[in-house]
């Protein structure tokens, strides 16, 4: 009998959270799992008191749905996508809706998307953020690909969703991949802000010499102010956890970074639209250098360099940190939303980027007061450029700067790496540079690749060649990227 509202498979910590939370806004929820053992553990523990059906193969998940059927697959991305699919459709009917609420990559939700309309199905690719408990208790839900099954699936996500003063953080983001690059870039987004925390505490660390205990009580005072969100949050709970001996857990932690890739799809995209996404590409390349671990080892006991220490006033270090830190952080962003306003050249889409921001600020990983900002900037001027041209930014970084630059002289001179802040401040610098050294790049490349430039004195799109040398010829490069 067709009694549920929707089908989820994969039980795995955010299937089981996502159906639970369903569940309680009374949604019927029919779940199944390729191991079967799982729906019965899943029905005997977590799901004991729900209304949640369990299913034992794909075929009675799909007849236990009402019409459209709706499923979601909550499963590893790549093949394992493909493969659910292709065991759902033989039981699905035209207008039936499939849903990945995975981390895909968004090239593929382009493609689902076009292979299942030809079939007479509707594919979602819905981007999922915040963990187990946002899974739970209401996620940030990024959900694109074919509009015709948005009216079947918006009460459900925007039911489940955070709400951040009474707005659901769902809402329509575009077409095919559309919802699945957001998510991509919110990622990315997060790789830089958990490699700026990880520079803020380490610049402390080592260079002040100052405790877990002490660190703990500075994240906490900075969730008080612009740094206010759920990184900043986090960070303040894990320094103050203890092990079982007592002392600071985080301080047993082996210091290398693991990744999933979303970073680096990420930096790879932003590399083929040729967008300067500086920042998030070092908090990936730190992660790559984490993972070197012996050979940093090695290479700390030869190679020289000045011993951390700082000299000044430490209390104005600290205050010098959380602007940097801050800083930072616009830039991270600014960069991020550089690239999805350039994906929707490339892409087609029409991305509405105040309601990005409104569904980054709750449920997700990267929510913070500072999203509400970042949507007001938007709705005062929907095609802003960038976010540094907006006043709101624009005055925030003049007013911070001062420390933002005193901290990353401080940490050259300490040997205190700091890849993503330096990257922030190179970047600042430049695009606010009216003129870069990339003349001289440009003559170089005609040197010797007779690969042409354009001139300060002539229009814009005119080419030029120079025999630099006397000896070569007047032929020049067919082919000019600017």
């Amino acid at each position: 009998m067709s009694q549920a509202d929707i089908g989820l498979i994969g039980l795995a910590v955010m299937g089981q959270n996502l159906a639970l939370n369903m569940n309680d806004h009374g949604f019927i929820v029919a779940v199944f799992n390729r191991t079967t053992s799982k729906v019965d553990d899943f029905l005997a523990g977590p799901a004991k008191s729900s209304h949640i059906i369990g299913t034992h193969s794909v075929e009675e998940l799909c007849r236990s749905l009402k019409r459209p059927r709706r499923i979601i697959l909550m499963v590893k991305a790549g093949a394992p996508v493909d493969e659910f699919i292709d065991l759902c459709v033989p039981y699905l009917e035209k207008g039936d809706i499939i849903i990945d609420g995975g981390n895909s990559l968004f090239t593929d939700s382009n493609r689902r998307t076009q292979e299942l309309a030809k079939k007479g199905l509707i594919f979602i690719g819905a981007g999922i953020s915040g963990g187990e408990e946002g899974a739970r208790h209401g996620p940030s839900i990024m959900p694109g690909g074919n509009i015709n099954g948005w009216p079947h699936v918006k009460p459900i996500f925007q039911a489940i969703s955070a709400k951040v003063e009474g707005e659901p953080c769902c809402e329509w983001v575009g077409d095919e991949g559309a919802g699945h690059y957001v998510k991509m870039v919110h990622n990315g987004i997060e790789y830089g802000d958990l490699q700026l925390i990880g520079e803020a505490y380490n610049l402390m660390k080592t260079g002040l010499g100052l405790d877990a205990e002490q660190l703990h009580q500075i994240f906490e005072n900075w969730n008080s102010s612009e740094l206010d969100s759920y990184l900043i949050d986090i960070t303040s709970q894990i320094l103050e956890r203890r092990d079982e001996d007592g002392a600071p857990l985080v301080d047993k932690i082996l210091d290398v970074a693991g990744q999933k890739g979303t970073g680096k799809w990420t930096i790879v995209n932003a590399l083929d639209l040729g967008m300067p996404l500086t920042l998030i590409g070092e908090a990936v390349f730190a992660r790559c250098l984490s993972a070197l671990k012996e050979e940093r080892v090695e290479a700390s006991r030869t190679l020289s360099g000045p011993q951390p220490h700082f000299t000044g006033n430490p209390k104005e270090f600290i205050e010098n940190i959380r602007q940097g830190l801050y800083a930072s952080k616009i830039i991270s962003y600014a960069q991020g939303f550089m690239l999805m306003r350039q994906a929707a050249l490339e892409y087609g889409w029409k991305l509405n980027y105040g309601s990005v921001a409104l569904m980054w600020r709750g449920g997700c990983i990267i929510r913070s007061r500072f999203l509400g900002d970042i949507k007001k900037a938007f709705d005062k001027k929907p095609e802003l450029k960038n976010l540094l041209l907006d006043s709101f930014f624009q005055t925030e970084l003049s007013r911070v700067q001062s420390g933002w630059r005193k901290v990353v002289a401080a940490a050259a001179e300490m040997g205190i790496p700091i890849p993503c802040f330096s990257a922030a401040l190179s970047f600042y610098d430049g695009y606010r540079s009216g003129r870069l050294p990339a003349n001289l790049l440009q003559a170089q490349r005609d040197f010797f690749g007779a690969h042409t430039y354009e001139r300060l004195d002539k229009p814009r799109g005119q080419f030029f060649h120079t025999n630099w040398t006397g000896k070569g010829g007047a032929v020049s490069a067919s082919s000019y990227n600017a």
